[in-house]
């Protein structure tokens, strides 16, 4: 064991630490929810990282989802012709790509995925995956049924697994609530898993296989931090009993594709508006910094590049050394997970795709961990998205929901930052599960 996974495992108690010193009730400490919350998550590492069997398991995930995601991108080659190649391909014929354009060879890949969801919950291989994910949370951790079945559920899907516990969304203690926001943030939906592989594989060739690791071991990690935030004072209705998912299911599995086809073309249209009004809302802010800042260096004689990501790389660099990455890679990722916070994480990713093509990072180790911190959807724009579709179920308690969304964001983005130190803890450089 090196160094840096060493600092990698004394990563967790900072990140804990770093909760524990946000919450309103610090001497209320749920010890079994944090013992077997990073207990899962390093099974679930141990398998993944270091056992033969189970490497073999995640690079099968791993080819699964590549082969998938070859068999969706047909679709959008059809309807966009080369723009919808890949760099570096062609389509059998003398025209080749025109290069990489996200909304013809990423985002379309979503339409796909989200029909392949809709068409395992009809089949009820998705409801079945769920329970027991939330069986295995209420049993070790003793969580309430409600909020383990809304964390297995962000496993899979996104904002709309606030639906799986709908009829006890109203009698749901605050501590619970804080479990479903942080929950939601903490992780990422199965069909957009298909726009960073698109992103990605291609220089990262295991990339889907850490995604879904990623996504499963941040459910754990995001009770524990939601629990160290908001501490439970009161006594959960639904405490120790395991619930069944609620969801209408679709009259036949034709209907199913149809229906998630559609509800992922607004997810579509949402992630493509939300990329251009952050970012450009980001540019806009960028540009008053740079006004004031060049201000202030001309006056200081100094040279500091005021921007929004520059600022947010100082704040997250000491968190990064923290993962177990090498100081010399620790100022390109932290600016990475700065960035996450603001502009999402598909612009993060892509900008981690940009590192690895041209070669920036000096070690393999800081491109897999960067992957786990970054694999959430811990930003603003979540932010939004989460606390108004569960104050839209909730109308009666906005306030406390509208209370509760920027300390979920936070216990989130740790949430993130945790799964990335177990990462840390078991990668090696000589694992399959490399680069390739």
């Amino acid at each position: 064991m090196s160094v840096y996974h060493l600092i990698s495992l004394a990563g967790i108690p900072v990140l804990l630490a770093c909760a524990w010193l946000l919450s309103p009730q610090k001497r209320v400490i749920n010890w079994r929810v944090i013992f077997w919350g990073i207990t899962i998550q390093f099974i679930f590492a141990l398998v993944i990282f270091i056992i033969p069997g189970g490497s073999k398991i995640f690079l099968l995930v791993n080819n699964l989802v590549i082969s998938v995601l070859n068999s969706a991108s047909e679709g959008s080659r059809f309807v966009f012709g080369r723009l919808a190649l890949p760099p570096g391909t062609t389509d059998g014929g003398p025209e080749g790509s025109l290069g990489f354009f996200l909304a013809f060879q990423a985002l379309p890949g979503i339409i796909f995925f989200g029909a392949l969801v809709s068409l395992l919950y009809h089949i009820g291989v998705m409801p079945a995956l769920i329970r027991g994910f939330a069986r295995l949370f209420t049993g070790l951790m003793r969580v309430s049924g409600a909020e383990a079945l809304c964390a297995s559920a962000n496993i899979f899907v996104g904002v709309e697994s606030t639906l799986a516990v709908k009829p006890h969304l109203e009698k749901m203690t605050h501590s619970e609530l804080m479990v479903v926001l942080t929950a939601g943030m903490a992780t990422v939906a199965s069909n957009v898993l298909a726009m960073y592989v698109f992103m990605l594989h291609n220089t990262f060739p295991t990339i889907a296989g850490h995604l879904v690791s990623a996504s499963v071991l941040s459910a754990p990690a995001a009770i524990i931090m939601a629990k160290l935030i908001m501490p439970e004072t009161n006594r959960p209705e639904t405490l120790g009993k395991t619930l069944r998912p609620v969801y209408q299911k679709d009259d036949s599995f034709l209907v199913a594709i149809i229906n998630g086809a559609n509800g992922a073309v607004k997810l579509v249209v949402g992630i493509g508006a939300m990329l251009i009004a952050f970012l450009g809302l980001v540019a806009l802010l960028d540009l008053f910094l740079s006004q004031g800042g060049g201000l202030i260096n001309r006056l200081l004689g100094i040279h500091f590049d005021w921007s929004i990501r520059s600022l947010l790389q100082y704040v997250f660099y000491p968190f990064t050394l923290v993962l177990g990455i090498p100081p010399e890679d620790a100022a390109p990722i932290a600016r990475l997970i700065g960035e996450r916070v603001v502009v999402t994480e598909v612009a993060a990713y892509k900008d981690l795709a940009l590192l690895l093509e041209q070669g920036v990072l000096h070690h393999t180790r800081s491109a897999v961990i960067c992957t786990y911190a970054l694999c959430g959807f811990a930003h603003v724009a979540s932010l939004a998205i989460f606390t108004g579709g569960l104050t839209a179920l909730l109308p009666g308690r906005t306030r406390e929901v509208a209370s509760l969304g920027p300390r979920a964001l936070v216990a989130a983005t740790l949430a993130c930052l945790q799964t990335a130190c177990v990462a840390g803890i078991f990668f090696s450089d000589n694992s399959i599960l490399t680069l390739g």
